[in-house]
């Protein structure tokens, strides 16, 4: 079947995604080290490159992989998650010596061995670093639906992040759960204040994700016992810290107090969905707030991946015109000429404060996955088709898009309206699908559907393993 193919009324950003996927496929394979901060494109004058080229788990290699699952690319994020498995019992032994716990949590940089490298210590001997990259095994189970990879490797994994978070954590004086030490990758540096007694957000929301998608899991494989053992424990967590004007705390008592380029305050929002634009009138205000509040506070210490983020970020709130304004930004402002992200602003308009140039690939990387959302979204159970596009983009199309639930999708856009959808059910199951036929009688080719069911808001089908069905 045909990769992606994707069509943009938007030259700039067209151009700028196939050079980023183009990377991609030149730093991922199945059975090679994880992309580094630079990969391949190593320094070539007998000096170390910027960091040390090693991996960053702070964002660097979570971020890498973004463009993966939608881009239909799980071969290549193999190598990451092959890796990973590989020095688990690597990791495990640094969880027992450093933490004093059983379960899994790794270092937040590593040498190619998964030994630890040190760093600011806040993120590289962070609590909840396997937390997020088991989002990575997550995702992968979910985009192919590979039962084998569920049960070998996805929830043995967050099983393992669980137990070690369960352990380690205490509880205060109203019961409810915490870590001994928290913090909230970079605010504060590498300062003492670094340090929160109180839960972040960040961490919370990594925590959350753990336990939540450990009981789906485990209910998935029929853990009937552990699905409700780490369901209980999630509800031993508290609430987020949220301000009702500035959205998102950092912590409880304390807001983003400066412009700040990690956005790791904002976890729930994006990658992990916990917050999310479709929950309702809620959500959507606490994602309002936080991205109005985040704005308000500047740009001056942004990077590059900053606004590759805030493109993500947008398009999970439905914002099609912010996003194109955040990646047009990134890709501007950004790059350099032969399209590397450089993580300072080269283009003298202000965009940031740094105007430094070493190049890591996470902002490329990141910025591929934010046209995906902007095309295509799954994360909620429901396939919605060009949920944050601007209304100026009358004509777009792409071609062999993954969803969750392992879906290759293709659909196009001619004159403002949807013209057809393909669906290609990699595995069969049932697909819930947002019409976007809103103001004619689609057709549709490959399954029977009555026509009351063909134009509800949301179109259910159950489908076969390998039968296209075609909508138009």
């Amino acid at each position: 079947m045909v990769k992606d193919m994707t069509s943009l009324p938007d030259t700039l950003l067209e151009k700028q995604y196939y050079l980023e996927m183009y990377k991609f496929g030149s730093a991922a394979r199945e059975n090679t080290p994880p992309i580094s901060l630079q990969a391949v494109w190593t320094a070539d004058n007998g000096r170390l490159p910027p960091w040390k080229g090693d991996f960053h788990h702070d964002l660097n290699t979570q971020l890498s992989y973004w463009p993966a699952y939608m881009g239909n690319h799980l071969d290549k994020e193999n190598g990451f998650l092959n890796w990973l498995w590989k020095r688990k019992p690597v990791f495990e032994k640094f969880t027992n010596a450093y933490f004093g716990t059983h379960g899994l949590n790794m270092p937040g940089v590593t040498t190619l061995t998964g030994e630890p490298m040190g760093g600011w210590i806040q993120y590289s001997l962070g609590p909840t670093v396997a937390a997020w990259i088991g989002q990575h095994f997550y995702l992968h189970w979910r985009y192919s639906m590979d039962r084998d990879f569920l049960k070998e490797r996805a929830y043995p994994w967050i099983r393992a992040v669980a137990v070690y978070l369960d352990q380690i954590s205490t509880k205060d004086t109203n019961g409810k759960r915490k870590l001994p030490l928290s913090s909230s990758p970079e605010i504060h540096n590498n300062s003492r204040n670094a340090w929160y007694q109180k839960t972040t957000n960040f961490d919370l929301a990594l925590i959350r994700f753990t336990f939540s998608k450990a009981a789906e899991l485990a209910g998935e494989l029929g853990h009937s016992k552990d699905a409700e053992k780490w369901g209980e424990i999630l509800s031993e967590w508290p609430d987020f810290a949220i301000s009702d004007s500035m959205g998102l705390l950092v912590a409880p008592g304390e807001p983003l107090q400066v412009s700040h380029r990690h956005f790791s305050h904002l976890m729930a929002i994006h990658p992990l969905g916990l917050i999310d634009w479709s929950n309702g009138k809620k959500d959507r205000q606490i994602i309002t707030n936080s991205l109005n509040y985040l704005g308000s506070l500047g740009t001056d210490w942004w990077c590059g991946y900053s606004y590759s983020w805030l493109g993500n970020m947008k398009a999970r709130a439905m914002d099609g015109e912010g996003a194109v304004q955040a990646l047009r930004t990134f890709a501007t402002c950004f790059c350099l000429p032969n399209s590397f992200h450089v993580n300072g602003d080269q283009s003298g308009t202000g965009k940031s404060k740094f105007t430094y140039r070493p190049f890591t690939l996470e902002g490329n990387f990141a910025f591929a996955s934010g046209i995906q959302e902007m095309l295509l979204q799954s994360h909620t159970g429901i396939v919605k088709i060009f949920p944050a596009i601007p209304k100026n983009w009358q004509n777009v199309s792409f071609r062999t898009l993954r969803t969750e639930g392992a879906f290759l999708i293709s659909a196009k856009r001619e004159n403002g309206k949807v013209t057809e959808i393909r669906i290609f059910p990699e595995q069969g199951g049932t697909i819930y699908l947002a019409n976007p036929f809103p103001d004619k009688n689609a057709t549709i080719k490959g399954i029977e559907l009555s026509r009351d069911k063909l134009n509800a808001p949301v179109i259910r089908m159950e489908t076969q393993k390998g039968k296209e069905i075609i909508l138009n």
